[in-house]
């Protein structure tokens, strides 16, 4: 039962918006206790106290959603922690809500956090009471100085916090608070640090090894007054220097003032991408006093990938701790500049890799009703989803702030789609089918002729085809007819398989297709000669299949030019495997998978990289930084590519007629040059498993595991088999 809209939205005084404040309330017991539960939220970040313990582990609870409309609150079992006399003690910081997050005016929502709680007390006689945020409570200010997203922590350990003031009831909105959806964010691993680094230029550097996002934890020893900072950064520079201007304005720093004696130390309201810590000041440490901690969402590991190949298999660990490190409650795009946003395009392309690499249904569940939410009464989607950039709904389409781009808004249909796909919940793609519909609407009206040509599009992102350009050389009306092609066939599917009319949305693809083919296939070959405009034309079905043939060929040529490298970037390079295998040239989607040379996924690798980076060239051959201005090295659009090892590789494909892969097909395409691969996917059924060996007879051996209740398709050399649940050895011919 929620009994939290009857408390107040409380606040501390406004002169002290720049601290994190801290909220008291004692309170006694009037019988013996049968249970007790605490409902809180915040528009903010908040930690809470009962007694002096510490109540839940959720980090930066209670999460980011689009604020306007919705607000996550969470509910606890705190009997254990209730006696006689009490006090819950709360510290809010300013959070997502209150800090300066995205590139515009919108943020910060709010010039100060606000708590809102209530505590319900059920006696065993029957009876209970309820503890309420009101202007009863008390507020003190924290020794948190200051706490933000992109800034970090300043904390003053000296301070001694008196609750000397009563809090201010606001006005704030209660209809927007929602029980939790998502998944809680908690601390997941801790890293001690590999090396301390004396750098050229003489900063002392601690080097934990791995590019990741949380916070360092600290203990220390001083007196009282001492000060340390702490700086971050991803990468060294090719001096060997502690280098961070691709942070932009984001500070990330710790600024730590020492109390007398044992310091031991954690940020409360923030967090941080890095690998490099830099220390600044007189306090006395070793390597042992400084841990890192890696938080994400507490979402479970359901995929594995390993290979014959050491590089290959490194890929994939990046894959992962890419993921790891962008997967904190919204899916970012990086965690460590003045970004940190749930960019739709990112997650697009990667929700397919993201859900059999873990299980995100929780994850992603909150994160697409916050896209269906933050979409606009026209369709269109905002670029980020929670929406932290300001739009303004009544600009042309033409205006920069309206960006409803190709290949970003369609997260609205393709996200739905790949999560019934993975998750089989058809109430929840039945509740997605309007935004779907709206999306196609929005595109439709925008593509005079069935060409969508009008507005902006962030085109083939990072592409290396049009280097002086980031929108890349591909035709951005091809790249968004492609997409209002892909978007409407999603449509279509969804509105079967719910049961719905899709008539109007199977009549539109004919339409589509045949302006695409008129406006961009010329003589047989694409108007637009870029391997990523043959790629989505192939992938998406819009060419007949002797116009597949010749620009197949053509994509082959365009990679051989480019000495069997790639050239695609964010729109691309996730189909682009793919796309090869279709055409019947999966020995050239080996050849660039395991491209050692720039550009390619190794390339990065081979330059010391432990995450997937933003750009194919973010550290030149050179050893020089591309540039400070764009340039991620935890950003994980590229790592899509792991749904290609899963899928082709080892050969496991879910069944559209059957989800959450009820039935599915295993077809290995094994090469020599790795020796062995071998998946494994946990799906709600059980364990999927595909293993393929070269053994020394010259033979290939293939072991499958179906779980019990689904059946699998097995098709090696062309031959299919059909398996009920079991495991199962067979050879090569």
């Amino acid at each position: 039962m929620s009994f939290i809209k009857n408390a107040n939205f409380i606040s501390a005084d406004p002169e002290w918006k720049e601290r994190a404040p801290k909220f008291k309330k004692s309170f006694s017991l009037s019988g013996k206790v049968n249970r007790a539960e605490l409902q809180i939220s915040a528009l903010g970040v908040y930690l809470a106290y009962i007694n002096g313990v510490r109540v839940g582990d959720f980090v930066l609870a209670p999460g980011w959603t689009e604020y306007e409309k919705r607000l996550q609150y969470q509910r606890y079992d705190v009997t254990e922690l209730l006696s006689d006399e009490n006090d819950i003690t709360v510290g809010v910081g300013h959070g997502w809500y209150a800090s300066n997050v995205g590139f515009s005016a919108k943020y910060p929502l709010g010039e100060y956090p606000m708590l809102i709680a209530a505590l319900r007390v059920y006696y065993t006689d029957g009876r209970c009471e309820t503890v309420y945020t009101d202007d009863s409570w008390l507020c003190a200010k924290s020794k948190v100085l200051s706490s933000t997203i992109y800034g970090g922590e300043v904390y003053d350990a000296r301070i001694e916090e008196i609750f000397s003031e009563n809090a201010r009831i606001c006005d704030a909105d209660k209809g927007i608070l929602i029980e939790t959806e998502g998944e809680v964010v908690r601390e997941i691993e801790r890293i001690s640090a590999r090396s301390i680094i004396k750098t050229p230029e003489g900063d002392t550097v601690i080097d934990f090894g791995q590019n990741l996002t949380g916070y360092p934890e600290l203990r220390l020893f001083g007196e009282g007054g001492e000060r340390i900072v702490i700086s971050c950064a991803e990468i060294l520079d090719k001096y060997g220097n502690f280098y961070n201007e691709n942070y932009r304005s984001a500070r990330s720093e710790i600024d730590y003032t020492l109390a007398s004696g044992e310091n031991l130390y954690k940020p409360h309201y923030t967090f941080f991408g890095f690998r490099y810590l830099k220390i600044e000041g007189n306090a006395k440490f070793d390597a042992s006093s400084i841990t890192a901690v890696v938080v994400h969402s507490d979402i479970n590991r359901t995929g594995y990938f390993k290979s014959g190949h050491a590089k290959l298999n490194k890929l994939f660990e990046n894959i992962i701790w890419g993921q790891r490190g962008n997967f904190l409650d919204v899916p970012t795009d990086c965690p460590q500049r003045d970004e940190r946003l749930g960019w739709t395009g990112d997650a697009q392309v990667f929700c397919r890799t993201a859900m059999l690499n873990y299980d995100c249904e929780k994850f992603f569940y909150k994160w697409i009703r916050d896209l269906a939410a933050s979409q606009y009464p026209d369709g269109g989607v905002p670029r980020v989803v929670p929406n932290a950039i300001l739009e303004d709904p009544n600009s042309s389409v033409e205006d920069w702030g309206r960006r409803h781009s190709a290949a970003w808004g369609d997260a609205a249909t393709v996200c739905p789609y790949e999560y019934y796909m993975a998750y089989g919940n058809k109430d929840f793609l039945k509740s997605m089918l309007p935004t779907m519909k709206k999306w196609v609407g929005y595109i439709e009206k925008y593509a005079p002729g069935y060409i969508w040509s009008i507005g902006f599009h962030y085109g083939d992102w990072l592409a290396l085809d049009r280097p002086e350009d980031c929108k890349g050389g591909t035709d951005h009306s091809l790249i968004a007819t492609a997409f209002f092609y892909y978007s409407t066939t999603l449509t279509a599917k969804a509105a079967r398989i719910c049961g719905e009319d899709a008539s109007y949305y199977e009549e539109l693809l004919p339409k589509i297709k045949a302006a695409f083919r008129e406006k961009f296939v010329v003589d047989g070959r694409m108007s637009c000669d870029t391997q990523t405009a043959a790629v989505v034309a192939i992938h998406h079905g819009l060419l007949t299949p002797s116009e597949e043939k010749t620009v197949g060929q053509r994509l082959i040529e365009l990679i051989e030019e480019r000495g069997d490298t790639l050239s695609t970037g964010f729109v691309g390079t996730p189909y682009l495997l793919d796309t090869l295998t279709k055409i019947g040239r999966i020995d050239k989607a080996y050849t660039l998978l395991l491209q050692e040379k720039f550009p390619s996924w190794f390339y990065s690798i081979n330059c010391g990289a432990t995450t997937i980076w933003e750009h194919w060239d973010g550290i030149n051959e050179n050893g020089d930084i591309w540039r400070a201005s764009m340039n991620s090295f935890n950003h994980y659009a590229y790592g899509a590519v792991a749904a290609w090892l899963y899928r082709t590789v080892a050969g496991i494909k879910y069944d559209e007629e059957k989800p959450a892969y009820e039935h599915f097909t295993v077809e290995p395409r094994p090469i020599e040059r790795l020796g062995s691969a071998s998946a494994q996917v946990t799906s709600k059924f059980g364990k999927i498993s595909s293993e393929w060996v070269y053994e020394a007879d010259g033979r290939i051996r293939y072991t499958v595991e179906v779980p019990h209740g689904t059946s699998a398709k097995l098709i090696i050399d062309g031959i299919s088999e059909e398996l009920t649940s079991g495991r199962y050895t067979r050879y090569s011919k």
